[in-house]
């Protein structure tokens, strides 16, 4: 009886050379793909890259098919920040769209996650599962209770979201004492059609897979979006407390990839 061995493997980055993989990753993704842009991103070395990049582990998808010497065996990636790491950081990335209060007043072990992409050639298979065990190992050898960060829907039009936002808000709304809070001048409120007038099957399918995946395992999301005219995006803060979620989905969580 033969093994397959997966072509995958996830690890924190170690290297520069990893690092500058994740962010030529990121470029293709969102800057070539989703016409985001930002003041640190290198055009001509195809990098998205900012300020917060030092103090962030990144989590990688590296396919050991892939000859390592080049930026092409990093085929997904996941930024992560604990929040012992705030202090030298200054602040967390979301803190620029979001008011952290309720999550920074709870004294809980906080992990603020970004960045999430995978190669187009890779995604609909096993990849994103690969880096969802990565993260859920990060998060158990840890301790960590919550998860949050921006995710994003593409495009800074409301009109085409309204029906997945006012979704959101009406169907999965965290708690007050996790309750973060869109912040001007780029705040949208999400209330925008009645409960009684959604359609739950088109406003799911107008939410992108990272989002439905995070309800899935108990997520919610804070009060009002943000409008991110640099990446092209409209951001809802996902929060999840690994803590209240239900066996089913921490045996998701913890679930480990194999070999």
């Amino acid at each position: 009886m033969t093994v397959e061995v997966s072509p995958y493997a996830v690890r924190l980055a170690t290297t520069p050379e990893d690092l500058t993989a994740a962010q030529a990753l990121r470029y293709q993704v969102f800057v070539r793909e989703l016409g985001g842009n930002g003041p640190l991103v290198d055009h001509a070395a195809g990098l998205e890259r900012d300020a917060f990049d030092p103090y962030f582990d990144h989590l990688i998808l590296v396919d050991r098919r892939v000859d390592p010497t080049t930026r092409a065996h990093v085929i997904g990636a996941y930024r992560i920040l604990p929040c012992d790491r705030r202090p030298a950081a200054g602040r967390f990335y979301s803190e620029t769209e979001f008011d952290l209060s309720p999550l920074l007043a709870s004294g809980r072990k906080l992990l603020e996650l970004g960045r999430s992409c995978v190669h187009a050639d890779h995604r609909g298979g096993t990849a994103m599962f690969h880096l969802w065990n990565g993260l859920a190992e990060y998060v158990l050898d840890r301790g960590i209770e919550v998860l949050f960060g921006a995710a994003s829907f593409h495009g800074t039009e409301v009109a085409p979201l309204a029906e997945p936002l006012s979704w959101l808000h009406h169907h999965h709304l965290a708690p007050p004492a996790m309750r973060v809070r869109a912040l001007p001048p780029h705040r949208q409120e999400m209330d925008l059609i009645p409960p009684d007038r959604l359609d739950r099957r088109a406003a799911m399918a107008a939410t992108p897979a990272l989002i439905k995946a995070y309800l899935r395992l108990g997520g919610f999301v804070g009060d009002g979006a943000w409008i991110d005219r640099d990446f092209n995006t409209t951001d809802v803060c996902l929060v999840m407390d690994t803590g209240q979620m239900s066996a089913r989905h921490r045996e998701f969580l913890i679930r480990k990839a194999g070999t």
